[in-house]
């Protein structure tokens, strides 16, 4: 009974990692990024040491699973928080605002380009009309 549990709870573990994938690749910014990968990655991986430690029973092999469990906990958070701190240090993330700012320009401008266009094409429409009308 503890195998098939453990193998549920493996599973599951499993299915959050493909779901947490596809998630991260829906954030732009390098933060949200940063803090869905360090979310699933704690997550996926309790999940499957839990599971593993189910499966296992009480036996040695579980006491190494609880204690690689204990480090996982403890580390992920520091590890992730000096990450962001060299990011932001390093302007890591400035480089990509500027680059996404630089983006929201050209678009604006090809917008004002567009509806120039479109204003002189109703202009030359409304000058036709005036002329047939005389």
């Amino acid at each position: 009974m503890n195998v098939i549990i453990g193998n549920i709870i493996i599973g599951a573990g499993i299915v959050i990692m493909f779901i947490g994938m596809f998630g991260f690749y829906r954030f732009k910014d390098f933060y949200s990024k940063l803090l869905v990968s360090a979310t699933i990655d704690t997550m996926a991986l309790v999940t499957v040491l839990i599971g593993a430690i189910i499966r296992s029973g009480v036996t040695w092999f579980s006491f190494k699973v609880a204690l690689i469990f204990a480090i996982v906990l403890v580390l992920n958070p520091i590890s992730t928080s000096k990450i962001a701190l060299s990011a932001r240090n390093n302007e890591v993330v400035k480089a990509e605002e500027q680059l996404e700012a630089e983006k929201l320009e050209l678009e604006a401008e090809r917008l004002k380009s567009v509806k120039d266009e479109w204003l002189e094409a109703e202009e030359l429409e409304l000058e036709l009309g005036a002329e047939r009308k005389s």
